[in-house]
């Protein structure tokens, strides 16, 4: 099942460590087949307050995601991104294919006795 890590990122000003972990970010996903989905694009936000962008990475599982966050290299290039840009970094399972809301509703309805 595909996983995601997903940045919610609050850029400060453009510098040197952060194009360096712009650059060199890919090839620390690479071994764990980690593509990404959005990266650092403006959110248009509906509702609520969301400050800052968003950037999404697709991972085939979740072993995969976790493995690229934990990974020496990545691990390397953290205090590049971290020590100039505040953010929040969350890694997710996605849901299967077949995924059918309603189910989980009714799963829901019956745990809460509703």
């Amino acid at each position: 099942m595909t996983a995601y890590a997903i940045g919610h990122i609050r850029p400060e000003t453009m510098n040197e460590d952060i194009l360096r972990y712009i650059e060199e970010i890919q090839s620390t996903m690479d071994p764990f087949e980690g593509s990404f989905l959005v990266h650092g694009r403006q959110v248009e936000v509906m509702e609520g307050t969301w400050p800052g962008t968003v950037v999404l990475i697709g991972f085939p599982d979740i072993e995969r995601a976790r493995g690229w966050y934990a990974s020496e290299a990545y691990q390397a290039l953290i205090p590049l991104r971290a020590d100039h840009i505040a953010g929040d970094i969350i890694l997710v399972d996605g849901v299967p294919t077949d995924y059918d809301a309603s189910k989980t509703a009714a799963n829901l309805r019956e745990a809460a006795g509703l």
